[in-house]
């Protein structure tokens, strides 16, 4: 396979940052629209991964960017959220939309609630 500094730099900085490193997998496609690095992770590095409001993930983006534009090469990071996340469960596994409130309650039933 040939020799891509992008995608190895990208693996190098992610196996340092996660508790897991022998499970971390990235691959590299290219296509029209340049170069897509994904990442997957064991589920409990995720966290780890994306970090404190996405601080981390957004600075291996830019990272990753800026070794694509010494390459003439337009570079993007994509993270694989992993089977079983509890973030979606799996009726929602190919939606993008956060998950919904179990029950939703109307006026009345929480006036009733507050005793008023």
């Amino acid at each position: 396979m040939a020799n891509f500094a992008d995608r190895e730099f990208v693996e190098y900085i992610i196996k340092q940052i996660v508790n897991k490193p022998d499970e971390v997998e990235v691959t590299r496609k290219v296509d029209e629209m340049g170069v897509l690095i994904e990442v997957k992770v064991n589920p409990e590095d995720m966290g780890l991964l994306i970090g404190r409001a996405g601080s981390t993930a957004k600075a291996i983006r830019t990272l990753a960017r800026i070794i694509g534009m010494r390459n003439n090469a337009r570079v993007n990071l994509r993270i694989v959220e992993p089977e079983g996340s509890p973030r979606y469960s799996s009726s929602e596994a190919g939606s993008t939309r956060a998950p919904r409130a179990e029950k939703t309650r109307d006026v009345e039933d929480v006036v009733s609630d507050l005793g008023m």
